[in-house]
């Protein structure tokens, strides 16, 4: 299977979950999990090729000349971080079924949780950076949806916001050094990037490009000082905590670390930067987690403490770390994920996270008590359990690792972090689960049903086999992933003992005692750390983010007070400034290019047009007025194109002005005849004093351009010399549209669809508000409102404007046309037929909604797009060929054609769509 299409199957399974949860949460949770597994088991199918060393990819190319492309690659990595998403994922979605109430709703949840993992896997399998980058900012924007979740909860809300806030401003600081990044490389291509590290560290760009991207590295995994978002997204419902906390979300910014490693790593500023955030991330969380009373606070705490260990060993540079980084990143992922899931059940049954107000559930709770005590042992680093291993890994590398020359910092404060881990460890299975019972008739928890306990215990037992096994079920992994960091061929030696003379053993020997003796003393500490004054993280942020909002509402209402006209003024001015200062600071040279001669007809066009531009703007508070003179204007700008051998634009020009002048009369039914006339007589010799000088400059501009050789070779040559063999039609107009700079085409036909939709949403919003709509005034003397004779000739016209519509669609690629144009002519007579007749008759016989038109065209073009990168050519790339037809003969078929249906049904239904919009206001205030 292709890594494109195992990278697009979470996102399948978001949408076939949706659509299965009308048939009930069982049905959504099996179609989520079987879009998961199948991702899984794909992943799985190339773990032979990447154990020997393989890296799979895949490409397509979509904007090769910028770089853009989707580009795949899997390797160990990859392939680790892959099995935790998927399989970690797999395991909540069934947790999940059974704790979410049966209120909650389950669609929306499981959706959200699809397209989380679909941003996850998308992540670890891209091998493009600004790939990568796209699904970065999806894990930001989905992890919001999932952590509020839960939006009737005031916590829920403002963790979300603030982990959007947080991570969403790392992404944009991650975006300028991955762009850095890609400009010292010379490609945004992962691999060939990561084959770049001596160009990369010589490049004055790379301490920028560095402290860029660990903001965004920083960010994402929770590190000091953007730490304290992560807590606070414990507000989700436990099965979005135990992902993003153990697989998911907070991995990405190790995952970004490790992957980057090999070009990054190994320099002062790293090990300085990385290594110490890490270091001091994992000893000040580990001190507040042992402070929490909140269960989900204290594993909160203590993820942020194990992501500063992990970050840590990256940030020391060698080997040897990197390969305990990535063992601790499986660790870590099983026995937190237990955790967080025993912490929900746990308040699923007591209806309490508080550990104040647990204790004794070993009792009552007998299955959930040894999970529990497996997976907390765990990260206590008790021996036999695979946390164990990894924290030993860590302080032996800690041990012989200097800081600023001092040998002794380092080992300390790591023994200081794993001395907090036991601390908090102890207290979260002690205080909750051992000591005295409740005596309390309403607290009566229980184990619960096999639904909730079955992931839970699978990773327990992952946790205690990684223990004792680690060499047969973990190292083969670890291996081939720290191969992927750090570019060698590691070999882990994974085992219980280390012997009496590693430091590892004493240091881990004085954690456990120290963490005892923390328990012991626990309410004389917490009676200091009470008294002991402290910022409070949420306190800053919520005070800055304050002050950001009024600042930024108090400039914006001076900006942007809804005075139009002063909004132009500044940026017309802005703009002449700039001019004066490039025309003023800069050379000039003569033109070398002569003036063409006017002829006497064009000179009388060109007075017609300035003097029907100064009617309007003399005249702009009479309405009608305005908008007939402003027709003018269009119709002449059409002679002048046909006039200078344009046709396509004279055929475009006279189509828009026609329809734009339709629908504009029919919106000024709703407004009074005259504008009111506010402007003082010094605003006005204002804004004509800008007006002049905007026109004279740009008339200068003009004219320095036309007199003069251009400064490149223009790109006309080209298209007109690639229009019939690169694009298969003579009209480059139309090539231009459909192929060469079809993209544009693309985004201007969906944002002239959006448009349409936002004029029929605002006219609904229109006909249902409590405001009257005021029906426009009527001449009782009109007469009929729709004429006999007018309906009779409309009736004749349509079919001609369909043939002639159809004739310049047919041959716009080799001709003046396009869909553009027949859409517009297509719209025309149909507009005719509103006129004519009205809305209820043309209402009556329409059997498509515009919408539906307008969707289609999209649809249609999109579907034209992709089939040019499933011919492995770029998007939007037209192909054509000649084909013999009975009784025709031979004829050029093209790629573009469809295309170019998309265009025009888009074009046809945004016209009628708000020409019926209008019509039905019209209506409504009748």
């Amino acid at each position: 299977m292709s890594l494109a299409l195992i990278a697009a199957l979470p996102f399948i399974g978001a949408l076939v979950a949706a659509l299965a949860s009308r048939f009930g949460r069982t049905a959504a949770t099996l179609a989520a999990s079987a879009c998961t597994a199948t991702a899984l088991a794909a992943i799985l199918a190339y773990l032979p090729q990447v154990l020997a060393g393989t890296v799979v990819t895949t490409r397509f190319d979509w904007l090769p000349q910028l770089g853009l492309n989707a580009e795949f690659r899997l390797d160990g990595l990859g392939v680790l971080f892959a099995i935790l998403i998927l399989g970690i994922g797999l395991l909540i979605q069934l947790y999940a079924r059974f704790y979410l109430d049966s209120s909650d709703p389950y669609g929306r949840f499981i959706t959200f949780l699809m397209l989380f993992q679909g941003a996850m896997l998308g992540i670890v399998i891209s091998d493009n950076i600004l790939l990568l980058l796209v699904f970065w900012e999806m894990t930001s924007l989905s992890s919001f949806l999932l952590i509020g979740y839960w939006n009737h909860l005031a916590a829920g809300r403002q963790g979300a916001r603030m982990a959007l806030a947080i991570t969403g401003g790392g992404g944009l600081a991650m975006i300028a050094g991955m762009l850095l990044l890609g400009q010292i490389a010379g490609s945004y291509t992962l691999s060939d990037i990561l084959s770049q590290r001596e160009v990369i560290q010589a490049s004055p760009l790379y301490l920028p490009a560095l402290l860029l991207i660990l903001t965004g590295a920083f960010a994402k995994s929770a590190q000091f000082p953007f730490h304290f978002w992560l807590p606070h997204a414990m507000a989700a419902p436990t099965p979005v905590s135990a992902y993003l906390h153990s697989a998911t979300m907070v991995k990405a910014g190790l995952f970004l670390m490790a992957r980057l490693w090999p070009v990054l790593s190994g320099t002062e500023a790293w090990f300085l930067i990385v290594a110490s955030t890490g270091l001091l991330t994992m000893a000040f969380a580990a001190k507040v987690a042992l402070f929490k009373d909140d269960l989900k606070a204290i594993l909160a705490y203590s993820t942020v403490s194990h992501l500063g260990l992990i970050t840590f060993l990256f940030g020391l540079g060698t080997e040897a770390a990197a390969l305990a980084a990535v063992f601790h990143i499986l660790c870590h992922a099983t026995f937190k994920a237990a955790l967080f899931m025993v912490a929900g059940i746990v308040d699923h049954e007591a209806h309490t996270r508080d550990i104040r107000l647990l204790g004794g559930l070993r009792r009552v709770m007998p299955v959930t008590f040894v999970l529990a005590t497996i997976a907390t042992l765990s990260m206590a680093g008790v021996p036999l359990l695979n946390g164990f291993l990894s924290k030993e890994m860590m302080l032996e590398e800690a041990a012989h690792t200097a800081w600023l020359g001092n040998s002794w910092i380092v080992p300390a404060m790591a023994t200081l972090a794993a001395m907090l881990s036991v601390g908090y460890a102890l207290r979260f299975l002690v205080q909750g689960f051992l000591g005295t019972s409740r005596n309390d008739d309403s607290y009566s928890p229980h184990d619960p049903s096999w639904g909730l306990l079955a992931s839970p215990a699978l990773l327990a037992v992952l946790v205690v086999a990684i223990g004792l096994m680690p060499m047969t079920l973990a190292a083969w992994l670890v291996d081939s992933a720290s191969a992927a960091v750090t570019g060698a061929t590691p070999k882990a030696y994974i085992k219980l003992w280390h012997g009496l003379e590693s430091p590892a053993l004493y240091m881990s020997l004085f954690a456990f005692g120290g963490g005892f003796i923390l328990l012991g003393s626990y309410d004389r500490l917490r009676a200091l750390w009470e008294a002991t004054p402290r910022p409070e993280a949420k306190a800053l942020f919520d005070t800055s983010l304050n002050g950001l909002t009024r600042a930024a509402r108090a400039l914006t209402e001076r900006m942007h007070d809804g005075d139009l006209a002063r909004s132009f003024a500044l940026a017309i001015v802005t703009m002449l400034v700039l001019a004066a200062y490039a025309f003023g600071s800069g050379s000039h040279v003569a033109g070398s290019r002569a003036l063409t001669p006017v002829p006497l007809d064009v000179g009388a066009a060109w007075l017609v047009l300035a003097l029907a531009s100064l009617a309007a703007t003399v005249m702009h508070h009479r309405r009608l007025l305005s908008l007939l003179l402003v027709g003018i204007i269009g119709l002449i700008l059409s002679a002048g194109f046909a006039y200078l051998a344009a046709p396509d634009l004279a055929l475009t020009q006279i189509t828009v002005e026609v329809v734009t002048v339709v629908l504009m009369l029919l919106a000024l039914n709703f407004l009074p005849a005259t504008t009111p006339r506010e402007t003082t007589a010094l605003r006005k010799l204002r804004d004509g004093a800008v007006a002049v000088a905007a026109g004279l400059g740009t008339t200068l501009l003009a004219f320095a351009l036309l007199t003069r050789e251009a400064a490149f070779a223009p790109i006309s040559a080209f298209h007109l010399a690639q229009s019939k063999p690169g694009a298969g039609g003579t009209n480059a107009v139309n090539t231009i549209i459909v192929d060469f700079r079809g993209f544009d085409t693309y985004g201007e036909i969906i944002v002239l669809g959006i448009a349409a939709i936002l004029i029929f949403a605002l006219v609904e919003g229109l006909l249902v508000t409590k405001w009257r709509i005021i029906p426009p005034a009527t001449d009782p003397d009109a007469g009929d409102a729709h004429p006999v004779m007018l309906r009779v000739a409309t009736r004749f016209i349509l079919p001609i404007a369909m043939m002639v519509g159809t004739y310049l669609f047919l041959r716009g690629h080799n001709q003046p046309g396009g869909g553009f144009v027949a859409g517009l002519v297509f719209a025309i007579g149909l507009v005719m037929q509103y006129m004519a007749s009205g809305i209820e008759w043309t209402s009556a016989r329409r059997r498509y909604p515009y919408q539906t038109v307008i969707g289609a065209g999209v649809l249609i073009a999109s579907a034209t797009g992709i089939g040019s990168w499933v011919a492995g050519r770029p998007f939007l790339t037209s192909n054509y060929g000649y084909f013999h037809i009975p009784l025709v003969g031979e004829v050029e078929l093209a790629t573009a054609a469809l295309f170019d249906l998309g265009v025009f049904l888009c074009v046809l239904g945004a016209v009628m769509l708000a020409l019926d919009a209008i019509a039905r206001l019209a209506k409504g205030a009748n």
